[in-house]
């Protein structure tokens, strides 16, 4: 097989300016948040010795996550998506000068925590479907799959690499350097974000409903969209019952005895999977049955974790978990490509605003629906259930949504408009406004 069908397509990169600044900017600053998802528990168990305390801080965020999402996709409609775009950033950005400024007190206190992470997620609700909606705008139709490929690369980059280099920041230095150097990785997406072309909304503010005619009018779009649906469904049935990492800490323990070490590997597991799934994405443009792949995607997803549940070796445990990582991204990516085609760039927002939150949402939800059964039942029994459960609400969505199997690339009209818009050397895709 050629290099260029193994290999990510880096054809983006090279073609469209505006994606390349836009993608560059967001690799100095995703690793830079990642460095606070790792210090922000980490103080918080510090102060208060309870793991009970660290895991109040996912449920803080879930709200204020969901809510940001629906609000920011609404305004992601109705605004230029750029200048929201570095509103959101410099709030973020914000949110790790409270965290910074909190420890480097006396006395740190724990409310700014909760607050500053609540606040970071409902800005990230924003940010997440307002840079989703832009990304589409920023190169040609053909080449939306190798960008959303690219964009996985550097999401499993930082999460592992943020990871990594937070552990030997906060051993040598503590935490308030790590979240000032978070702030200062901001400053390299605004910088490249405030070199972008403008991205005006595609209505005037005369056809604009008022908000919550608006949230609502993304949501009623989907009822008569099969899918669109499909892609929302399919990925929150492999959340909700094959998310199994609230188990790792007991099973990295009990179940194979290697201390946190082993915990430490089946969380990072799935992440070189996905990596690796990633930066082997050249063979994705090609596929034309795309609603077909993301459902054998999420099926070797479903299929990988009932092993994993099963397998005594730790070794062909880990080997399982990056699998089940590498199918994700493949989902992921086919997934990405089909909304941003084939939803209306009126909705486009709005729609990418209820991605987030599937996406974001969804493996919360996982932890409680695994942490409940293994409390029940067991952590294997936990596992191998959940894994069985997401096959078979696999096949029942296959079942209802008969549409998505048969989806095929281009076969949708909702956005060809828009790609007259994008193209080597128009103005909104591969220019750079002065």
């Amino acid at each position: 097989m050629a290099r260029s069908r193994v290999l990510v397509d880096l054809g983006p990169l090279r073609k469209f300016p505006q994606f390349r600044l836009l993608w560059s900017g967001y690799v100095v600053s995703s690793l830079g948040n990642q460095l606070t998802v790792v210090a922000v528990p980490y103080q918080i168990f510090r102060i208060t010795h309870s793991s009970l305390d660290v895991g109040l801080v996912s449920l803080a965020q879930l709200v204020p996550l969901l809510a940001g999402s629906l609000v920011g996709g609404t305004v992601a409609d109705r605004m230029d998506r750029r200048r929201l775009l570095l509103v959101s950033q410099s709030l973020l950005a914000s949110t790790s000068v409270g965290l910074a400024l909190n420890a480097g007190s006396a006395h740190p206190a724990l409310w700014p925590l909760f607050v500053c992470s609540a606040c970071q997620a409902g800005f990230s609700g924003v940010d997440g479907p307002t840079r989703a909606a832009i990304v589409v705008s920023t190169v040609d139709r053909e080449s939306v799959v190798g960008a959303n490929a690219l964009w996985q690369v550097l999401y499993q980059l930082a999460q592992i690499g943020g990871p990594a280099v937070a552990g030997v920041l906060l051993a040598r230095f503590g935490v308030r350097p790590v979240y000032w150097v978070d702030v200062v990785s901001f400053g390299a997406s605004l910088a490249c974000i405030s070199r972008l072309a403008r991205v005006p909304p595609s209505r005037s503010k005369a056809d604009h409903e008022p908000w919550l005619s608006e949230v609502a009018g993304g949501l009623r779009y989907l009822r008569g969209h099969q899918v669109l649906q499909a892609i929302f469904l399919v990925d929150l049935n492999a959340m909700v019952f094959g998310m199994p990492r609230a188990l790792f800490p007991a099973l990295g323990l009990v179940r194979f005895h290697g201390g946190a070490g082993a915990v430490g590997l089946l969380y990072a597991a799935p992440g070189v999977g996905a990596l690796v799934g990633a930066l082997a994405t050249g063979w994705v443009a090609a596929i034309r049955r795309q609603g077909l792949a993301v459902l054998v995607a999420v099926g070797v997803w479903g299929a990988s974790i009932t092993a994993f549940g099963l397998v005594p070796s730790f070794a062909a445990a880990l080997a399982l978990l990056a699998l089940a990582g590498g199918a994700d991204v493949v989902s992921a990516v086919f997934r990405s490509t089909i909304l941003q085609l084939d939803a209306p760039d009126e909705l486009l927002g709005r729609l990418q605003a209820v991605q987030t939150a599937v996406v974001t949402g969804g493996p919360r939800l996982g932890d409680l629906e695994a942490g409940a059964v293994a409390s029940i039942a067991g952590t294997e029994i936990s596992v191998v259930s959940g894994g069985l459960a997401c096959l078979a609400g696999l096949a029942v969505l296959s079942r209802l949504l008969p549409r998505f199997a048969r989806f095929e690339r281009g076969a949708s009209g909702a956005a060809g408009a828009r790609a007259e818009q994008c193209g080597p050397g128009k103005d909104r895709c591969g220019g750079v406004e002065g």
